[in-house]
């Protein structure tokens, strides 16, 4: 583990303190939860905007009927 230091505002921090307690969890294994499904989510965006765009140029033209 490392070590590192943060500010966040005192509402957001109180809540996950709170969750972190009700959990049974250290607030350290939350943040560390939280962090890695943010990076995933993050991850994910780019890949499914290309995606999409892609889609949306090969059925260009049944998209274009579709919104009529």
């Amino acid at each position: 583990m490392a070590k590192f230091s943060a500010q966040m505002d005192p509402e957001t921090l109180e809540a996950l303190r709170a969750h972190a307690k009700a959990e049974g969890r250290t607030l350290a294994s939350v943040l560390t939860d939280a962090a890695r499904l943010y990076l995933e989510h993050e991850r994910v965006r780019p890949a499914f905007h290309d995606a999409a765009l892609e889609v949306m140029h090969e059925h260009d033209a049944l998209l274009r009927r579709l919104a009529r």
